[in-house]
């Protein structure tokens, strides 16, 4: 693994997919360890219309927590928190995360994009962003303005992606730390938990 500095000083790990990423999501969060260092975000495409129960699912077969976000929820380390359908989710200077029902951006809401900036401008240099499988390109605007902060972008490889677009999209906007391959993802995770551990 690389020893990025950037890495051990984190504070949060931000992730964003749509159409196609949902499984591997699934298994990312299924997969963390009980004394995982950070608090997760995720962002996934998700229609209004459409329950879906995914949070209870995955609190059930995870070591972490894992809870639809809600409206001035604190950031707790080692809890994963998924925008609920049809809001967009932001994260306020004090570290609370707020439910915004603003237009949709890119025909998103949630939008990637929003919740990825919004946490840049709290965090700065000290995102993990993580970039996976969609069907558009909401999420390339975002994981660049991390990367633009400094902050530690890793992109999905398009070719392990079901659906390349948004990873490719993120590419060609700008140059992620990494580009990883699935199962590369989970061993990023694995050491991103031992590296902070380690030094904390």
């Amino acid at each position: 693994m690389h020893n990025d500095n950037r890495v051990s000083k984190a504070k949060v790990v931000v992730i964003g997919c749509s159409a196609g990423g949902f499984t591997l999501v699934f298994d990312i969060i299924s997969k963390l360890p009980r004394n995982f260092p950070l608090p997760v975000i995720v962002v996934i495409h998700r229609s209004r219309k459409h329950k879906s129960s995914i949070e209870e699912i995955l609190n059930s077969k995870s070591k972490v927590m894992v809870r639809v976000a809600g409206d001035k929820d604190q950031l707790i380390k080692g809890n994963v928190y998924f925008a609920p359908s049809d809001y967009h989710l932001l994260l306020e200077p004090d570290e609370s995360l707020t439910l915004d029902c603003s237009e949709p951006v890119l025909y998103s809401r949630p939008s990637i994009d929003v919740t990825f900036q919004s946490v840049a401008d709290v965090y700065n240099e000290k995102v993990i962003a993580i970039l996976l499988s969609g069907a558009n390109t909401d999420g390339a605007n975002g994981i660049c303005y991390i990367h633009a902060k400094k902050g530690f972008t890793v992109v999905q490889d398009p070719e392990s992606a079901e659906v390349r677009t948004m990873p490719e999209a993120a590419i060609s906007q700008c140059s992620a730390d990494l580009i990883l391959s699935n199962l590369e993802i989970f061993s990023f995770m694995d050491n991103l938990a031992s590296t902070i551990n380690q030094k904390s």
